[in-house]
């Protein structure tokens, strides 16, 4: 018997840092819609998030997906495959 869909499974926290006018933060941010994920979006070119970035994770250029304690960066393609490793269901 399979579970139900909207049976309660704990997920990570999602944050995703972005910029205005970026191709792969919107390829991510599209990603994480397709799959029904809550995310926190920040926008790197407000005052303080790109030092934030750099202090918390090592970069500041966007797109950076947080997932739980994981921050992932680079293109949305080298990013998809811990997208998908990360947020699959858990067997």
């Amino acid at each position: 018997m399979s579970p139900a869909s909207g049976s309660a499974i704990s997920k990570p926290s999602v944050v995703l840092y972005t910029s205005p006018g970026c191709p792969d933060c919107a390829a991510v941010r599209h990603y994480l819609d397709q799959h029904g994920v809550a995310f926190e979006e920040r926008d790197v070119t407000a005052p303080g998030v790109a030092d934030e970035a750099k202090v918390r994770y090592g970069v500041r250029i966007a797109p950076i997906t947080v997932i739980g304690d994981e921050a992932l960066w680079g293109r949305f393609a080298e990013q998809k495959p811990r997208l998908d490793a990360l947020l699959s269901p858990q067997s």
